[in-house]
């Protein structure tokens, strides 16, 4: 059974094998945790996501899918990219979110990662309600089936760690 942990602060600063990327389709960084992971992870990060491109995702990385490159000097041996939905208000399919949360853990599995450290993806400018992602994270990081020995939420603020905190409690941890 996979452990879950709650870490608030900077994903960036985490130690894992795998650290989980909330990247845009194009995997070429932009802002918030993308961002953050493009520049302090250095340019191996960037040069693996443009032969990725140019390789196998010409038009950028499916939303609910995950794929992995380097680490660059990040603490970890694999950044795993997924792009998460963007909320489009009451009655959103959290189908997608679930996916990319099994996707990463997918992934992380082909790669022999026992921890990982995941951000609260599409929490920021795409809007998800932080409560309904928390159930959507825990709920399917608990139905797993993976290898994954200990998957940590990394979460940028008080509120987010809050959300996070009362679903790990209502799942039981």
């Amino acid at each position: 059974m996979t452990t879950i942990r709650l870490v608030q602060g900077d994903i960036t600063r985490q130690s894992a094998d795998a650290i989980v990327n909330a990247a845009n389709s194009s995997l070429l960084g932009g802002g918030g945790v993308d961002g953050a992971i493009h520049r302090r992870g250095g340019p191996a990060i960037l040069a693996d996501c443009r032969r990725l491109r140019a390789a196998r995702y010409g038009k950028g990385l499916p939303v609910g899918r995950a794929v992995a490159t380097t680490a660059g000097d990040l603490d970890a041996r694999w950044v795993i990219h997924t792009v998460g939905p963007v909320y489009q208000g009451p009655g959103s399919d959290p189908a997608l979110l679930a996916s990319c949360y099994r996707e990463s853990l997918r992934v992380a599995d082909e790669l022999g990662a026992r921890t990982v450290a995941f951000p609260a993806i599409s929490t920021g400018v795409f809007r998800w309600p932080m409560a309904d992602a928390a159930r959507v994270a825990v709920e399917t990081v608990r139905a797993a089936k993976t290898d994954v020995e200990v998957v940590t939420f990394v979460l940028f603020d008080e509120p987010a760690y809050g959300a996070f905190a009362a679903r790990v409690g209502a799942e039981g941890s």
